[in-house]
């Protein structure tokens, strides 16, 4: 806890409540303990804690009840449910109501101390990131995924408070999007011991589908000429990712949904069934529900799947993190390449931003790749990126249906250039990548001082 922390104990148990306070002191750290629940909401509105710890069933008023007053009064206040009768299912029913972290009584101190420490250190990350953001500086990243925008951020702390509890997880968003990064996070934040498995569902033959998830054994059909180990298998004690889970037959959507629920396979042509305790991420760029009625996918497997529902946003939705993502990629291939290559231009980067994206942050790593091998220079200019992208910022320039959003880009960027450069229109000018002519146009046309 590298900074000072307020904590709220409430629990109608005194010994617990000993216990819970010593194990929370902490020389930075001022822990309120309350008996009672009334008590602890007083305390709460008085100090505004960083972490509320409460009992889920106490007299007068229910933990889920503390919660939502809690997030009622400041949704910035971390909540932690501890419960006797804990199930991966309500711990995520919790989850989805607003509570960080759900634990099991008796509670493990150094599980606890181990939770606290991760959810402080997460809120210190939000505070930095919200800071960066708004002083103009770089964000940062989240078990190695470059984002600094809201809709990402809330994305990781959902993916953080259900990574220690959930036995499946159904993850949404476009192509490109950064789905599988999604399920490799997921799998590290659960500190599972097994394996990360990947399957791409649609990368796989439908007759091989049962031996590839559940192994055979030799004999089992022509060109089984020894045992299989399936991914199920592979994957015990840890995660298994199946990729555009979409483009499952439906005959391998039944017996997956049967493995699921039993944490049980039977290899192909085996008489022998194996237990196994496997964590399921299931991604698909489709509309699954869209399939359910068109026959292509099992209403069973959906609700099973989607115990937890995380979407990744389209590039498009996060234009912020565009120029972040640009310079991972810069930083990134001008390793790989053996290139000094220092950044992008304000224009390139203005380009970039315009653009709509539709392969997301695979098809901006693919344009910043080219034009980081293409480039003889130090930055990446418009005369490196595809002719697709010129065009599309010719057509938003002369089209007159460019948004308010955009020319507001475009004139915050010219004034914080004029400012850097002095005032000096030839020295702006040559930072913009533009011409001196097309820079007085775009001052007159702006209204900025020249």
């Amino acid at each position: 806890m590298a900074e000072a922390v307020s904590i709220v104990i409430i629990d109608d148990n005194p010994g617990s409540l000993e216990l819970l306070s010593a194990a929370l002191a902490h020389s930075e750290a001022a822990v309120y303990t309350a008996a009672s629940p009334v008590e602890g909401l007083e305390l709460v509105r008085k100090y505004r804690p960083r972490l509320v710890v409460t009992d889920l069933v106490m007299p007068e008023m229910s933990g889920l009840e503390v919660l939502q007053q809690v997030v009622g009064f400041d949704s910035s206040i971390d909540v932690i449910l501890m419960t006797a009768h804990y199930t991966p299912e309500t711990a995520v029913a919790a989850i989805r109501q607003g509570a960080a972290d759900y634990l099991q009584k008796p509670v493990k101190i150094g599980l606890l101390r181990e939770r606290v420490a991760s959810l402080i250190e997460s809120a210190n990350l939000r505070r930095r990131v919200h800071a960066a953001a708004a002083s103009g500086l770089q964000g940062f990243e989240f078990e190695g995924i470059q984002a600094k925008s809201k809709p990402m951020w809330s994305l990781f702390a959902m993916i953080q408070r259900v990574a220690p509890h959930y036995r499946s997880v159904l993850v949404q968003g476009p192509t490109g999007a950064g789905k599988d990064l999604v399920a490799s996070a997921l799998h590290r934040r659960s500190h599972v011991l097994g394996k990360f498995v990947v399957l791409n569902c649609s990368a796989v033959v439908e007759t091989l589908f049962e031996s590839e998830l559940f192994g055979h054994v030799r004999g089992a059909f022509t060109g089984a000429d020894r045992d299989k180990t399936g991914l199920f298998e592979l994957a015990n004690g840890g995660t298994l990712f199946l990729d555009e889970i979409g483009d499952m037959p439906l005959a391998t959507q039944a017996k997956l949904l049967r493995a699921i629920q039993n944490q049980e396979i039977l290899p192909v042509g085996s008489l022998t069934s194996h237990k196994v305790n496997v964590r399921i991420v299931a991604a698909t760029h489709r509309d699954l529900r869209a399939a359910i009625a068109a026959g292509d996918f099992r209403e069973d497997l959906y609700y099973r799947l989607s115990m937890v529902e995380l979407t990744v946003p389209p590039l498009r939705d996060r234009p912020e993190d565009i120029p972040l993502l640009a310079r991972h990629f810069v930083r990134k291939f001008s390793e790989e390449f053996a290139k000094r290559i220092d950044g992008l231009t304000p224009r390139a980067l203005l380009v970039l931003q315009r653009y709509g994206w539709p392969g997301n942050v695979r098809e901006l790593e693919h344009i910043v790749g080219r034009a980081c091998m293409l480039t003889d220079g130090t930055e990446l200019d418009v005369d490196s990126l595809p002719e697709s992208l010129i065009h599309q910022e010719a057509k938003v320039e002369t089209s007159g249906e460019s948004s308010s959003l955009l020319e507001d880009q475009e004139r915050q960027l010219i004034t914080d250039t004029l400012l850097a450069a002095g005032g000096n229109q030839s020295e702006a000018a040559r930072r913009l990548g533009i011409g001196r002519d097309a820079l007085r146009y775009k001052i007159k046309r702006y209204d900025l001082p020249g």
